[in-house]
């Protein structure tokens, strides 16, 4: 035997869900943060950035990145593209090494879009 109970009528003054108060960030801006937590979700790249991060003048050449992360330079310059892409570093082009820095803030401003 299946017990039936009658539906209630919703009281006036309640809602169902809390109406959006805060701003919604635009689709410009979710893009572009997306991109930056997607270039984080590999923990290679999460590495090569605390590289970079920690090194005395603040960049690290591509020649003294493949080592500590185990990769081949191509396997590292692939991951470095997607960190440039991302807007987290910069290349800069020297002879034939490419050199690489943090960009200043670049996690700040990602976080700050969420927490808007």
């Amino acid at each position: 035997m299946t017990a039936q109970f009658p539906l209630l009528p919703p009281a006036e003054s309640e809602t169902c869900c809390a109406p959006v108060t805060g701003a919604v960030i635009s689709l410009e801006d979710a893009e572009r943060t997306a991109r930056t937590f997607k270039a984080l979700g590999d923990p290679t790249r999460v590495r090569l950035l605390s590289l970079i991060a920690a090194s005395t003048d603040g960049e690290a050449c591509i020649c003294d990145l493949t080592e500590p992360v185990g990769l081949s330079q191509p396997t590292v310059s692939h991951h470095m593209k997607q960190l440039v892409a991302a807007g987290l570093i910069t290349r800069e082009q020297r002879g034939r090494w490419a050199y690489y820095r943090v960009v200043p803030n670049a996690l700040d401003a990602a976080s700050r879009v969420l927490r808007a």
